[in-house]
C-alpha cells in the first residue's frame, strides 16, 4: 500500500515546488489535476516526478459538465498514461445540473478512452454531485461501464453514511482511496442537505467544504479506518487529499503523512 498526496494546495506557477514538498515528506506518489499537467507540460511534470522519486498514481481530469469536457479528458488519456498513471479519476457533474441519460454517454466515453490508453478510471463520489448518496455509488458501479471503478473519500462519504461501513459495502468495488477529515460545524448537516436538493447557496457551498481538515482533527478515526481496509483486504494505494489548509503546504504535508503512518502502524 503507497501513501500519496494530492497537489491541490499547489497552483501552476508553484507545482513544481508542490512536488518537492511532497518528496521531501517521503510520500510514495502523487495525485494531480489534468489542467495543471496542461498548463505545466508533461514533460516537465514527469521530470519533477523523477526528480522526487515519486509514482504518479492518478490524474483527476476535472469535473463532467459538457459533451466538450468529456472529449477532452477522453483526448488526453494517452498522454495521462504516458506519465506512468495508474488511474484516470472522474469527478461527476453538479448535482441536479445533468440527466442520467447524459451522464452514462459521458462515463462510456470516459471509460472507453481510459481502459483504450490501459488506465483504470475511477469514478471519485463527491457531496453536492450527481454521484453523491451510496445508493447513488452502488447505481452507477452496477450500470456504468464494466471498466468503471470506485476511487472511495472518507469525508465525502461521512455525511451519508458510516464511513467504515462503506469501505465494507464496496470493499469489490474500491481501486483507490482518498483520506480526509471532517470537522462538522452545528449546522453542517442543513448545509448539506441544502445542497443534496440543488441549493447551491454561497452559505451552503462554504460551509460543506470548509469542513474537510487534516486527518485527526475531525470526527473520522482513521485507526478504523487503517483496520477496516486491511480487514477487507485492500492493498492498494492511499492518497492524501488536503483542501484547506493553504497556509505552510508543506507542514501540513509532513502532518498528515505521520498521522497516516502512526494509523497504520497501530494494527
Amino acid at each position: 500500500m503507497g501513501i500519496g498526496y494530492t497537489t491541490i494546495l499547489y497552483d501552476e506557477a508553484s507545482l513544481e515546488e508542490g512536488i518537492a514538498d511532497i518528496g521531501a515528506c517521503r510520500y510514495d506518489g502523487v495525485e494531480i489535476g489534468l489542467e495543471k499537467i496542461r498548463a505545466a507540460g508533461p514533460e516537465n511534470v514527469s521530470a519533477w516526478f523523477e526528480t522526487h522519486d515519486l509514482e504518479l498514481y492518478c490524474v483527476m481530469s476535472g469535473w463532467f459538465e459538457s459533451d466538450e469536457d468529456v472529449e477532452g479528458f477522453a483526448d488526453d488519456a494517452e498522454t495521462v498514461a504516458e506519465l506512468g498513471a495508474q488511474y484516470y479519476g472522474l469527478l461527476p457533474p453538479q448535482r441536479g445540473g445533468t440527466d442520467d441519460e447524459t451522464f452514462a454517454a459521458w462515463l462510456e466515453t470516459f471509460c472507453s478512452a481510459a481502459t483504450d490508453a490501459g488506465l483504470v478510471p475511477v469514478m471519485h463520489h463527491h457531496g453536492a454531485t450527481h454521484v453523491e448518496q451510496p445508493d447513488e455509488i452502488r447505481r452507477w458501479l452496477d450500470e456504468g461501464p464494466d471498466s468503471l471503478e470506485l476511487l472511495y473519500d472518507t469525508a465525502h462519504y461521512y455525511p451519508y453514511g458510516d464511513e467504515l461501513e462503506g469501505i465494507e459495502r464496496f470493499a469489490d468495488d474500491i481501486a483507490y482511496v482518498h483520506l480526509k477529515d471532517v470537522d462538522p460545524g452545528a449546522d453542517f448537516a442543513e448545509h448539506t442537505a441544502a445542497l443534496t436538493s440543488g441549493e447551491f447557496h454561497l452559505d451552503n457551498v462554504i460551509n460543506y467544504f470548509r469542513t474537510f481538515t487534516d486527518l485527526g482533527e475531525g470526527e473520522i478515526d482513521f485507526d478504523a479506518v487503517a483496520r477496516t481496509l486491511e480487514d477487507v483486504g485492500y492493498d492498494g494505494h492511499v492518497t492524501i487529499e488536503i483542501e484547506n489548509e493553504t497556509e505552510r503546504p508543506l507542514v501540513h504535508a509532513k502532518l498528515n503523512v505521520d498521522r497516516w503512518r502512526e494509523s497504520l502502524a497501530a494494527q
